[in-house]
């Protein structure tokens, strides 16, 4: 692998967290293009660089170069960066596959499962590409406008290839974003995953006034849910309790930058569920996560109460207090996973 600095990096998804890592890299030196199939935000990057609909006011370095010609963006890439919602990942990735075939090095930092199959994105990737091996997952408590800003972030890059996950973790580590390497790809996926529904569950106890108490107890019994699934479906216990796990999940149930909980705020509040995903104007992946967990969870048999009660209220037209009142009307039990 060549030296991470002299590294070629194209990025696909030009939202706000594409674009933050995007200008991450860059700032790194390394060579960056930037795709986005909306032609008309490429040309918006390009011409005022800087991403005026989700990171107003940061500019773009000069090594990131905007494309919305994929073919153009793909060529002489040392690695590909994929960060587009989950339901835009397996075709993204076949669109890869049909422009440079399976020889490239793959890292993507979407988060959620794939809406109508429940699969993690890695299970995309061995259906997509089953004889590729250098794949790895960055994920972690990290908003985009921050990382954007250059405030101190950590995360972690997992990839079954411990040296694969080094070169990766090499090309994004510096002063003020550190990063953690592990190979537990299906931990760190999943905690990355459910922490968005379980922010929602947040943001509705905060969008009912129900206080700093209620919130603490949705947030360690939130993890108990993490861990109960993760370790059901082989992720390790100390990934939970790492960045990947326990980080990401109080960074997004208690600031609101997070979209997952403004959704659950706004629901508190008692705005109706498509408006308060109009109101938010980005992909929210809790929403389409919420329904795919809870069916994982009942396939494997793992009492997963929040995650159901955030279910009901996505998808069954349960009221959010009724929903909060439920989890709170449960039987006393000993604490434990």
């Amino acid at each position: 692998m060549r030296d991470p600095s002299r590294a070629a990096v194209t990025v696909l998804g030009a939202g706000s967290w594409g674009t933050a890592l995007a200008m991450l890299l860059a700032r790194n030196g390394v060579a960056v293009k930037l795709w986005d199939r909306d032609a008309g935000h490429i040309e918006q990057l390009a011409r005022d660089r800087t991403n005026q609909r989700y990171l107003p006011g940061i500019e773009l370095p000069e090594l990131v170069s905007p494309l919305a010609d994929l073919p153009g963006a793909l060529e002489h890439a040392d690695f590909v960066l994929i960060v587009v919602p989950s339901s835009g990942f397996r075709s993204v990735l076949q669109n890869v596959r049909a422009q440079v075939g399976s020889s490239f090095n793959l890292i993507w930092a979407s988060k959620g499962l794939e809406p109508g199959t429940g699969k993690f994105l890695h299970q995309v990737v061995d259906e997509e590409l089953p004889e590729h091996r250098l794949i790895a997952v960055l994920s972690g408590p990290s908003f985009a406008k921050e990382v954007a800003r250059g405030l101190p972030t950590a995360v972690t890059i997992a990839s079954k290839n411990s040296e694969y996950a080094k070169s990766v973790a090499a090309l994004f580590h510096c002063p003020r974003f550190r990063t953690y390497t592990s190979k537990d790809v299906l931990g760190v996926e999943l905690g990355g995953s459910i922490k968005n529904v379980l922010a929602i569950a947040a943001g509705i106890s905060d969008g009912l006034d129900y206080g700093a108490n209620a919130r603490a107890a949705l947030i360690t019994r939130g993890l108990a849910e993490i861990m109960r699934l993760g370790t059901r479906l082989g992720g390790h216990r100390e990934t939970f309790m790492g960045l990947a796990g326990v980080g990401d999940l109080v960074l997004t149930c208690t600031d609101d930058q997070s979209r997952n909980r403004r959704l659950g705020l706004a629901l508190g509040r008692g705005i109706a569920l498509d408006q308060a995903v109009a109101d938010i104007g980005q992909a929210v992946e809790g929403l389409h996560t919420a329904k795919e967990v809870d069916e994982l969870a009942r396939s494997h048999q793992v009492d997963m109460p929040i995650t159901q009660q955030v279910k009901r209220v996505l998808y069954d037209g349960e009221e959010a207090a009724a929903a909060v009142d439920a989890l709170l009307a449960r039987e006393p039990k000993a604490e434990n996973l």
